[in-house]
């Protein structure tokens, strides 16, 4: 089993930074892959990105490449979705997700493990 929960959500303006935190506990956190998710009111959850067990191997959705970044801190059992220039589409709420397996994945069924999810919001 793994827990999951994230942090560093917020009601920020056009154009800043935020950068959220996915703690995790239980299962080895340094042999699985862990992704980000959101779900904008009345649509369904999204893929954002993904990281692989060791770090060095990232995906992104189209509409967050080049803003977002995905990393991990495996000593810390923490990953990370540092989030800049962010946009009003990008109001949401951010899922953390973690999988059994060590590749990343931009499905949301090969995800075993999600974390209640954080609030962000971004004002026009």
């Amino acid at each position: 089993q793994v827990q999951l929960v994230e942090s560093g959500g917020g009601l920020v303006q056009a154009g800043a930074s935020l950068r959220l935190s996915c703690a995790a506990s239980g299962r080895t956190f340094g042999s699985i892959a862990m992704g980000w998710f959101r779900q904008a009111p009345g649509k369904e959850r999204e893929f954002v990105a993904a990281i692989n067990w060791s770090g060095d191997r990232t995906d992104y959705s189209d509409s967050v490449k080049g803003r977002f970044t995905i990393s991990r801190d495996n000593a810390k059992n923490t990953a990370f979705l540092q989030m800049n220039s962010l946009k009003p589409e990008d109001t949401a709420v951010y899922y953390c997700a973690a999988r059994q397996y060590a590749s990343a994945r931009r499905l949301e069924t090969e995800y075993n493990y999600w974390g209640p999810g954080t609030q962000v919001t971004v004002s026009s």
